[in-house]
């Protein structure tokens, strides 16, 4: 009768996946927050494909690791067979056209500018599903399940440009309270520097959310270094006024997607009515 021996088992994919993403960003902490697991996860499954390998892939200190050879000469080839695994899962994604279509944003996009252009999209593509996930900092689109991502970034299709200026509620004046947010703390340094003013630090209210500064701002509880992009409507119906003048940003707001939005389709068409409407 024929003999058919176990097969030797190779490493688990999340051990490896877990390594590709330590060296790739080079730290345990940042890997395990592009993974959403804890670091202490991440260390297991290295220490794990380290014991299967018989050899180290990282040197620990007491800053954090460092690759070692062998670890460095790995991270080329796992990091293009993860970028094809990526793009075969996107591909069938598309092809499968369940409908549902993923957006990525910087949560002040998501709140100020995104939301209030939903209605429209649903109203004009009825067949597409379309959520929102609000992440501080952009998504692998190689990687991540995403169709599109809503940024401030200098690579990508430009849907608005952006720029610096204080904003407040009917009354408000520059003496009163300076609002600043922990998203984009230095904006007030930024707005100074280029006016050719003083430095000041703000000393009003901090929040960590964009949207909180806004409405505090519309609240009349002071001014808010506004970003004109996400403001236009705020600015338009008079719930804010500008206070000074405005300064140009280089990244403006920018879609990007792992589709080729060069081809007809509903993403295509989806894209076009953002930057119709931006």
């Amino acid at each position: 009768m024929p003999v058919a021996p176990p097969r030797p088992k190779g490493p688990p994919l999340n051990a490896l996946r877990a390594f590709e993403a330590a060296a790739r960003l080079g730290g345990f902490r940042a890997a395990a927050d592009e993974l959403c697991v804890t670091p202490g996860a991440i260390t297991q499954h290295v220490r794990a494909l380290e014991a299967y390998l018989g050899a180290p892939l990282f040197d620990r200190h007491a800053r954090g690791v460092r690759l070692t050879a062998l670890g460095a000469d790995a991270l080329a080839g796992f990091t293009q067979a993860f970028d094809q695994m990526g793009d075969a899962v996107q591909h069938m994604r598309a092809r499968a056209a369940t409908g549902d279509v993923h957006i990525a944003a910087l949560p002040a996009i998501a709140q100020l500018w995104l939301s209030p252009r939903l209605p429209a999209l649903r109203a004009a593509f009825p067949r597409l599903k379309i959520s929102i996930t609000a992440l501080e900092t952009p998504p692998n689109l190689k990687r991540e399940p995403f169709d599109m991502a809503l940024f401030f970034a200098e690579n990508g299709m430009v849907l608005t440009q952006d720029a610096l200026l204080p904003v407040a509620a009917p009354g408000v004046t520059m003496q009163a309270l300076w609002l600043s947010d922990a998203t984009w703390d230095r904006d007030w340094d930024h707005w100074l520097a280029a006016t050719g003013q003083s430095p000041r630090q703000a000393n009003g209210a901090v929040h960590s959310l964009y949207a909180l500064a806004v409405a505090e701002a519309c609240a009349g509880a002071g001014v808010l270094m506004g970003h004109a992009a996400l403001l236009g409507p705020y600015l338009a119906d008079g719930r804010l006024v500008a206070l000074g003048e405005r300064v140009a940003l280089d990244a403006p707001l920018v879609l990007t997607s792992p589709h080729d939005l060069t081809r007809p389709g509903p993403m295509t068409d989806l894209a076009c009515a953002l930057k119709e409407n931006a």
